[in-house]
């Protein structure tokens, strides 16, 4: 296991459109552009982004620097992904409320990510939420977080999500500039997908089982089929600038809850677009 509070003072060795209508709810999915936007019922409307499919470099064999280089993070392998659509921001507490009737978070506000969220609500939520719109809603597999927080096939080489350490707190609420509390989503800089705070503010649950990198080439990889942790990625509010980059894994186990952990949403294209990947 490998806490994910890596605090400052701590520093470690478009596509086609969907129409619904679920029970006596009629959601709406309208498609503009690469953004997909999804009506929920008696909630806020969920803005998806449409990430291209590509290939990729997964991982890091050097780190940031020297003192941060993590075996976790090796080897560096070729991962290529299918087209996917992901949430512009965290899901927000707003958007938790409306569909759990409950707020589990440690910082109230609709605008603020929901936070202290175990791997299991997190699969909570998207069950439900996929009932109410009938979509086909989950949380990312970790090669697809990845490829998104790097830009996707508009990557351009950045460390983290939209720009380089000079620019951080431009781009990631983090220990320097969080004031260590979370902040609203989207107040900061996207990325290069128009994807905001996938550096910082809330670390994100992945569907995947925490397990060391092969260093073959894999296309849609989904991880073990079992295991102690789930992963989570991005960083928080109150992470050293090192975990916030694109590559760094954390993980936890999937009961385990603390303000640090939130969660986005990726949607399941149509049929015909790409296979629905299992959860394991």
């Amino acid at each position: 296991m490998k806490g994910l509070a890596k605090r400052c003072f701590l520093y470690k060795p478009l596509l086609s459109m969907a129409v619904v209508c679920a029970m006596f709810c009629q959601p709406m999915a309208t498609a503009q552009d690469s953004i997909l936007t999804v009506e929920v019922p008696n909630g806020p409307s969920i803005e998806l982004v449409w990430v291209e499919g590509g290939t990729f470099t997964m991982g890091s064999n050097s780190g940031i620097n020297r003192r941060h280089q993590y075996d976790a993070n090796r080897p560096e392998h070729q991962v290529s992904v299918r087209g996917f659509y992901m949430g512009r921001t965290e899901v927000s507490q707003r958007l938790w409320k409306a569909v759990m009737d409950t707020n589990p978070s440690v910082f109230v506000g609709d605008s603020l990510p929901v936070d202290n969220v175990t791997w299991t609500e997190a699969q909570q939520f998207v069950t439900l939420l996929s009932q109410l719109t009938g979509l086909r809603f989950r949380l990312p597999r970790e090669a697809e977080w990845e490829y998104a927080a790097r830009g996707g096939i508009k990557a351009q080489g950045n460390l983290y999500a939209g720009c380089n350490r000079q620019q951080l707190a431009d781009c990631a609420w983090y220990c320097v500039n969080s004031e260590r509390r979370v902040h609203p989503v989207a107040l900061l800089g996207p990325n290069e997908l128009g994807l905001y705070d996938m550096s910082g503010n809330v670390a994100e649950w992945c569907l995947d089982w925490m397990a060391p990198y092969d260093s073959k080439q894999q296309t849609d990889p989904s991880g073990p089929a079992s295991g102690d942790s789930r992963i989570l990625r991005g960083g928080h509010y109150n992470s050293v600038s090192a975990a916030c980059s694109v590559f760094d894994r954390s993980w936890y186990e999937p009961a385990a809850a603390s303000e640090y952990f939130g969660m986005r949403l990726v949607l399941e294209p149509d049929e015909g677009d790409g296979e629905e990947l299992p959860v394991q």
